[in-house]
């Protein structure tokens, strides 16, 4: 092997090695920076569902900016605040009854009493409970030491909130500078590619959100329907903290279900039990049935692709790739429409083998078998 050979050897092997380095110290970085990586996501998710809004009340309602995006998000976050007092308030009243009666339940259980009694009577658990009843008492002591351990976790949640709230109103604030910036960068023919696919991914994203709500909205009537009907108290609060549950695409309705069955088993055991039963079917119906169409027809995905993408996404991303899944897979279907060869190309088309010519009688008209000449 030549000097030559052996120089192109090495550089093509040098060339090889900084690739491999490069992409692991970019894996690195995207790895150390995950949580920011991934609220700089959602950000942009819901900057791009409440773009339209903005751009709506910019043209009807005010003419400045950034007036029309402070009152979109100020009203969102009136919406959202409205929704979370109609579910703490009564939970927190809720939570005051209990622990005023909780004296009582516990005398009451000791005693066979009660509907938390009775369920360890029908179970045959009371024995357990009263020989076990020291070391119950223990775990339930431990349950307030890990309170530095929750309030961090607390403190982290609304520093997420916070920071996607304020990236969300920049990227929205922002936007018509950014697009434009953007498109001056590129010629005419890329520009308006750009602009297409924009537009079709701020539907995709829209639709994915009107979509999964439908959803919700139909989870939520259904659990008041069947919670009023067993006779469950604030069935309309924990129908309303099921349809938000049911926002998470796949686990949602899970969350949900425990809420409810939780419910009903304080009730009675007859309707917890039916209240668990119907959130199994529910929740088959639902992940197989009523988000693959749904989303299908509000994203315009097929059905298949829509369930095969949630499970990947869900397997690989956990919840938050269960979140975006399905915006993703339609943003992915844009690109492929638009940058996908898309196989249609012009064909040689086939010489004929030459007939015989034929004239009419009389020798006059044209040829059979060739065309008429200009003007004929």
């Amino acid at each position: 092997m030549s000097k030559a050979d052996d120089r192109s050897t090495a550089r093509r092997a040098l060339i090889v090695i900084g690739l491999v380095l490069v992409t692991l110290a970019g894996l690195a970085l995207v790895w150390a920076t995950r949580r920011v990586l991934v609220w700089g996501l959602v950000a942009a998710f819901f900057a791009v569902a409440l773009k339209p809004l903005v751009d709506w009340v910019e043209r009807r309602l005010v003419r400045h900016r950034a007036l029309a995006t402070l009152l979109v998000f100020l009203a969102t976050f009136v919406v959202l605040a409205a929704l979370g007092a109609m579910i703490v308030l009564p939970l927190v009243d809720e939570l005051g009854r209990f622990a005023d009666r909780a004296p009582e339940l516990v005398r009451e259980t000791r005693a066979g009493r009660g509907p938390v009694g009775e369920a360890l009577n029908r179970f045959h658990l009371r024995r357990y409970a009263d020989t076990h009843a020291d070391q119950l008492q223990r775990y339930g002591a431990r349950i307030g030491q890990p309170a530095v351990g929750v309030l961090r976790g607390v403190l982290q949640t609304v520093a997420a909130v916070v920071t996607v709230v304020v990236l969300a109103y920049l990227m929205v604030l922002e936007a018509p500078k950014i697009i434009a910036g953007t498109l001056k960068l590129v010629g005419d023919g890329a520009a308006e590619r750009l602009r297409r696919i924009g537009r079709d991914s701020s539907r995709i994203i829209t639709g994915y959100l009107s979509g999964n709500l439908v959803i919700s909205v139909i989870c939520g009537g259904l659990t008041f329907g069947v919670l009023f009907l067993v006779g469950v108290p604030f069935a309309g609060v924990i129908a309303l903290v099921v349809a938000l549950a049911d926002l998470i695409p796949l686990v949602g309705a899970t969350l949900g279900a425990i809420v409810a069955a939780g419910a009903g088993f304080l009730h009675s055991p007859t309707a917890g039990v039916v209240v668990l039963v119907f959130f199994v079917v529910y929740q088959q119906v639902e992940n197989h049935l009523l988000q693959p169409v749904i989303m299908a027809r509000a994203v315009r995905l097929n059905p298949l692709t829509v369930l095969v993408s949630v499970l990947l996404a869900a397997e690989l991303a956990g919840l938050v790739g269960a979140l975006l899944a399905i915006p993703v897979a339609g943003i992915a279907q844009v690109l492929l429409r638009e940058f996908a060869p898309t196989g249609q190309q012009a064909l040689p088309v086939p010489a004929t083998p030459e007939r015989p010519v034929r004239r009419p009688a009389g020798g006059r008209g044209p040829a059979e078998g060739n065309p008429p000449p200009a003007g004929g």
